[in-house]
């Protein structure tokens, strides 16, 4: 397990947003505008090709001192038991579905919940979980052998990131809602509000979309003392300007404890955001097949591409993690 870390579980989010109940338990709670913006409600956020089975495929394959894999779903099952038997046969693992229900309780009115940064907040709360995490959403896996002091050292959570200033980030935040009849909410928009949540206005951690490190003891501590903190995020169903990052809240308070080593992912990440560009995912998997000893990946939006790229990137993650799914 590595000296002085104990069991490290992983938690996974996921949704399959093309079964049919949970989309139309989806649209019967989002206005016109949530289902229009892609950012917000709209399918492209919920769609999925089968990237569960990858991720955890890749935690079975290079995580070996992996203790417990926890997957939060909304009243879904992955259905994973065939694709592990045959391609990790006689492994041990274990794997456990948990229902928002469970991770929601005490915060009924919340659900039902179709946002990730909402999910997010309430990991820590899962039963049974070990005190120290690693959270991955199915589009992130990892792509080569990790250690569990490549995420905790003694009583620190490893935090891939680089610093950028608060003051410029928010200079840009105010420039690009310019003109534009509604805000723009992006990944690094969240990143700054837990920013401000610490009033923490000098420099903050930029995110890439890597597995991610919790302290229990430290989200915990701190929702005890700021109960209002958590509806800030758990009391929008979909995603919303004014929610924080959950992710990022957690390194800010591991840092201002001491508990945090910052380091940097350059050469260990793998990144592609499949788009209807010429040759794009050619030369994404001449890229990765460059860095055979990069340790985390993440295709984001997978489904976005066009179907003979989702065959080329499929057919190199099987190749990559030494699975199948026939």
């Amino acid at each position: 397990m590595g000296k002085g870390v104990g069991p490290i579980d992983v938690v996974i989010t996921w949704v399959d947003g093309d079964d049919l109940a949970h989309r139309r338990k989806r649209r019967s709670y989002a206005s016109a505008d949530e289902l229009d913006n892609d950012d917000v409600g709209g399918e492209i956020r919920y769609r999925s090709v089968g990237e569960i089975r990858y991720c955890v495929a890749s935690i079975l394959r290079f995580a070996s001192f992996v203790r417990k894999i926890f997957i939060v779903t909304d009243g879904q099952d992955p259905q994973l038991g065939d694709f592990i038997s045959r391609n990790f046969p006689g492994r041990n693992y274990k794997i456990e579905i948990v229902d928002h229900k469970t991770i929601f309780e005490g915060y009924e009115s919340c659900l039902p919940v179709f946002n990730s940064l909402a999910i997010e907040t309430m990991l820590w709360r899962i039963p049974g979980l070990s005190d120290r995490f690693i959270y991955m959403n199915d589009d992130v896996m990892f792509a080569a052998e990790v250690k569990p002091e490549d995420f905790f050292v003694g009583d620190s959570l490893v935090c891939y990131a680089s610093r950028m200033s608060w003051h410029f980030a928010a200079f840009l935040r105010r420039a690009k809602h310019i003109g534009r009849s509604h805000k723009i909410f992006g990944f690094k928009d969240s990143m700054l509000n837990a920013a401000d949540l610490l009033g923490r206005h000098g420099t903050f951690l930029l995110l890439d979309h890597t597995p991610h490190t919790y302290l229990r003891d430290v989200m915990e501590g701190y929702f005890a003392s700021h109960p209002a903190a958590i509806l800030r995020n758990t009391s929008h169903r979909f995603r919303d300007s004014s929610q924080y990052n959950p992710q990022e809240l957690g390194y800010l308070l591991a840092e201002s404890q001491g508990r945090a080593l910052i380091r940097s992912c350059k050469g260990n990440y793998l990144y592609a955001y499949p788009r209807n560009k010429k040759n794009y995912i050619d030369c994404k998997i001449r890229e990765f097949d460059a860095h055979p000893d990069a340790k985390f990946l993440c295709i984001n939006s997978i489904s976005n591409a066009e179907p003979q790229d989702v065959d080329k990137v499929i057919a190199w993650l099987e190749k990559r993690l030494g699975v199948t799914t026939d």
